[in-house]
């Protein structure tokens, strides 16, 4: 596995089972069995990108699917391998249409004789059905999927930033500072949220499978662990703070604008339903308002799945776990941006999976006073919420995304705007300035390691 930068952090793979997603070297691979053309995929799927309607690289694809009607290896040029599985290689290409020779993406090649082999093509199947269906700034699109003799290939991002794992190390300490750690977990949240919302469970977040865009915010990658099931969506009445409660009552009198409604047709598509009314509107006097909530809180599964050091509590001991195991899993990414290291890592695998079970969750100590502490002291808290040991007991298992994100460490951060703060590091801005340094000192060869890292995990 092209990705592993320790042993202790190879996947884990104890269920063989067609219906478990949890092959660790065959990660790398996706296979499909489906007949489905490129012409109709691309005539199901492009109108259902929104927020790709202006990039670049799909109106490449969608005007070479225009003029050859479908799209094809023959299309490509490849550029360099990026990285390689167990049954896959995952390449950078760009158009040979010289109009479009600027848009560079991410190819995966796998030998779908190999996977059937290994009794992986369900699993891949799904993979492939989850990355169809995804449209979120912070998550992968799906360009174009084709096969070229007995292999399949699947048209991807490329994200010229590396990964979290690698940009970390980058950083004084080998951590990222509260502020970056805070970016980065926030935009993470945010994708674990959609994904839970459209009913998958992810099951394998950590630094190596979120990946950096050119414009420095971030992509989550790699859904072949994911689980896909049912989730129904909630309408919680969340108590309000009274002082709120106070204000509003006193405005509801002399405005003359209706409060807004939350819209949930998007979530009973399919069939007609009754019209449902609107939320009463919040007073003074019952103190409440509406909170939608779409955690798939059913989903069970007892695969043995992930990294060793992520692992949850309830995945290693085969209890059964769902959507959860996504809030441990952001414990453990949150603890290590933080901290350079996870929180419960043994010698040896087998020690790290004990290390899980039974050892208490510990803090480095740092020397910090003041506001910096305050903050430190805001994100251990956080941690240490999301990662209690009983699922049920843990933040975010009830209500998913919507109660972290009100937790203290996210203060002050405007979930519907993030996309406009500027990350803590913008790949382009990075090229621009070493671009103008001396080209004795740059030395061309780090110059092409920095333009197409080594290091890659799509999938």
């Amino acid at each position: 596995m092209y990705h592993i930068m320790a042993t202790s952090r190879e996947e884990s793979d104890y269920d063989s089972s067609c219906s478990s997603f949890t092959v660790p070297d065959s990660r790398r691979s996706l296979g499909s069995s489906s007949s489905m053309s490129v012409r109709s995929y691309f005539c199901s799927t492009s109108q259902h990108k929104p927020h790709k309607a202006n990039q670049t690289e799909w109106e490449a694809i969608r005007r070479v699917q225009a003029a050859a009607g479908r799209v094809g290896l023959d299309h490509f040029r490849l550029v360099r391998r990026l990285g390689s599985g167990d049954l896959g290689n995952v390449y950078l290409c760009q158009l040979r249409d010289p109009m479009f020779s600027g848009c560079l993406y991410a190819i995966k090649v796998v030998d779908k004789e190999a996977l059937a082999f290994r009794k992986k093509l369900q699993r891949a199947e799904t993979e492939r059905e989850i990355l169809r269906t995804l449209d979120h700034p912070f998550l992968p699109t799906l360009y174009a999927e084709f096969d070229a003799a007995h292999y399949s290939c699947l048209l991807m991002e490329f994200c010229p930033g590396g990964d979290l794992h690698v940009v970390r190390q980058r950083q004084p300490g080998r951590r990222f500072t509260i502020s970056s750690a805070r970016f980065y977990a926030a935009e993470t949240l945010l994708a674990l949220e959609y994904l839970h919302m459209m009913g998958v469970v992810y099951r394998d977040l950590k630094p190596e499978n979120v990946l950096v865009r050119d414009d420095g915010h971030i992509m989550l990658s790699d859904f072949d662990l994911s689980l896909k099931c049912h989730v129904v969506p909630r309408l919680l009445r969340q108590r309000l703070d009274p002082k709120l409660v106070d204000k509003n009552a006193k405005g509801s009198s002399s405005s003359c604008v209706p409060p807004m409604q939350p819209v949930l047709s998007c979530f009973y598509g399919g069939t007609r339903q009754k019209a449902r009314p609107a939320p009463e509107t919040v007073t003074k006097e019952d103190g409440f308002d509406p909170e939608l909530v779409a955690e798939p809180v059913a989903a069970r599964s007892r695969s043995f799945v992930g990294t060793h050091e992520y692992l949850a509590p309830e995945v290693i001991s085969g209890a059964g776990h769902g959507s959860a195991v996504d809030w441990w899993t952001l414990g453990v990414f949150l603890y290590e941006m933080m901290y350079g290291r996870t929180p419960f890592k043994g010698d040896d695998n087998e020690k790290t999976l004990v290390n899980i079970i039974k050892q208490p969750l510990t803090f480095p100590k740092v020397a910090t006073c003041g506001k910096e502490l305050d903050e430190i002291l805001r994100a251990q808290d956080l941690i240490s919420k999301l990662l209690v040991k009983n699922p049920k007991r843990r933040i975010g298992s009830l209500k998913g995304a919507a109660e972290i994100k009100r937790h203290e460490f996210f203060k002050g951060v405007n979930w519907a705007l993030i996309r406009s703060v500027r990350p803590p590091e913008v790949p382009r801005d990075l090229r621009r300035t070493r671009s103008k340094a001396p080209v004795q000192k740059l030395g061309k060869k780090r110059d092409e390691r920095y333009h197409i890292p080594q290091h890659f995990d799509y999938f």
